[in-house]
């Protein structure tokens, strides 16, 4: 791999970065109208035809801006892949985003089609829908495009586009090449991926990884991330009477599942949410210039315990960017007998807690799991893969059946690296204020596969707003942004950079 430092050769003035306020618009409108189309197209990826139709949709737009594509085909659903003609005495730059969206339960959502973009402003109790013949000439950046996968991750592939338009239309030299790969199951964790780039690792070749996806800080700045924390997941069931038994007759005499997966959980973390489990937390260490960073970040407390609606946080870390460097243990689901209206008075056969742990680099997420299953065996249960036949439910006193996840590892770009250093001069000479440096996100974005296989490194640019309820209904993006996405794609772009 050739090694590159990027130095940024000149600060660019205001007047080299500004771009005409009327193309901008014009980008934007024009945005507004790709983007309307490409939502319209249904993107779940447990629908492999869904995922066919963006990809047709996706060549056609790519083509049209010069780039050569191709379809990927993987273990699982296909990966776009597209590129402009390469020239092989410039680094590379491979951008990652996805395509594919959350599923939608349509009753949920404040519009007729969540497909089908709505455009709305903001009142005091509330939205309202606005016509789109009423933005004209007058783009208002406050307004909003409601519909699913508007900006997790439809909205910035359009900037990214519109971004490309503008630098042809200026008839541009990029410094760089330019690769762009598109997920087609970011939202199902990508489990066919780390071997997809093993396939297609020439294919795939850059120096510099950018991935865009994911919320600006809450702040509303400028962002970039140097890394995200990794996932994988545990199901956990317990057992009691191989049927659900009335209370009254066996009350005081058949095991309660439900009772034997309380206290099981209830061992596993303490009361301020310290996860209790040996070696959990092991390999964890923050010097000063690492803390200095992490309250580098104009996080507000306050503001984030009233938007929660908490009285305290947990007390993993002292404040809210500490927490994120630590592994968590997180219960995502319980489940035992019936509940509300439809409640039973019975002891239930089964209980079923999904469990997900969120990983940072220094935690192996195998390990973790297999941690967390001997501090189970070490309760007294006799730990299974399957489902107890009633031979083995009568042996043994307490069983417990653990379903495991895949792994998607963390990851972490050094924060001194010299690319890290040219976005972050790029993003400030752009908007006149330095950028928010996050150390490491919260959530996952499967880029492991990636960073292991071709050893480059990655950089988080997100382009979006932050309460653009990604993964909920009534999922958004504020016009403004897209405006901020183009720019910000432009000035990547074509920053001026030598090798070293």
């Amino acid at each position: 791999m050739k090694k590159f430092l990027f130095l940024l050769i000149t600060i660019c003035t205001a007047q080299s970065y500004a771009q005409d306020s009327t193309l901008i618009k014009s980008k934007v409108a024009n945005a507004i109208t790709e983007l309307k189309d490409f939502v319209l197209l249904p993107n779940d990826a447990n629908n492999a035809d869904d995922i066919d139709t963006n990809l047709y949709w996706l060549r056609k737009k790519f083509t049209e801006r010069g780039f050569n594509s191709s379809i990927l085909e993987t273990e699982g659903l296909p990966l776009f892949f597209a590129a402009l003609p390469i020239d092989d005495n410039k680094p590379t730059i491979l951008f990652y985003m996805h395509f594919d969206g959350q599923s939608v339960d349509i009753s949920k959502w404040d519009q007729q089609n969540p497909y089908e973009v709505v455009l709305k402003s903001k009142e005091e109790d509330g939205w309202k829908t606005e016509s789109f013949d009423a933005l004209n000439d007058d783009i208002n950046y406050n307004w909003r495009l409601f519909g699913r996968s508007t900006s997790d991750d439809k909205g910035p592939i359009i900037m990214f586009l519109n971004a490309i338009d503008i630098l042809q239309k200026e008839q541009k030299t990029l410094p760089f090449n330019i690769k762009v790969i598109l997920d087609s199951e970011e939202e199902k964790s990508s489990a066919p991926l780390p071997k997809a780039v093993r396939v297609y690792r020439d294919l795939l070749k850059a120096d510099y990884l950018i991935i865009n996806d994911g919320p600006v800080h809450s702040s509303g700045k400028p962002t970039i991330v140097y890394g995200c924390r990794g996932i994988t997941t545990l199901s956990i069931t317990t057992y009691g009477p191989l049927r659900p038994q009335h209370s009254g007759h066996y009350g005081n005499y058949a095991p309660n599942p439900g009772m034997q997966l309380a206290h099981l959980l209830s061992s596993l973390k303490d009361t301020d949410g310290r996860v209790l489990v040996n070696g959990f937390y092991d390999g964890i260490e923050l010097n000063e210039a690492t803390m200095a960073v992490l309250k580098s970040v104009p996080d507000n407390a306050n503001e984030i315990n009233t938007n929660l609606a908490i009285a305290n946080p947990e007390k993993v870390g002292s404040f809210y960017q500490e927490s994120l460097q630590y592994p968590s243990l997180n219960i995502r689901g319980l489940g035992s007998g019936w509940i509300g209206k439809n409640a039973r008075t019975i002891v239930p056969a089964e209980a079923t807690a999904e469990l997900d742990i969120r990983l940072v680099p220094e935690s192996d997420g195998n390990r973790l799991k297999s941690l967390v299953k001997e501090h189970i065996k070490n309760l007294g249960y006799h730990v299974m893969s399957t489902v107890p036949t009633r031979e083995e439910r009568m042996k043994f006193d307490k069983i417990v059946t653990i379903m495991e996840g895949n792994v998607t590892d963390a990851f972490r770009t050094d924060l001194t690296n010299p690319f890290g250093n040219a976005l972050v001069k790029t993003m400030e000479s752009k908007f006149g204020e330095k950028p928010v440096q996050i150390r490491i996100m919260g959530g996952t974005v499967p880029i492991s596969p990636f960073i292991n296989e071709l050893k480059i490194p990655a950089f988080i640019v997100p382009m979006v707003n932050p309460d653009n309820n990604q993964h909920s209904p009534n999922e958004n993006l504020k016009i403004g942004q897209i405006a901020y996405g183009i720019q910000l794609f432009h000035a990547i772009l074509h920053s001026t950079v030598v090798p070293e």
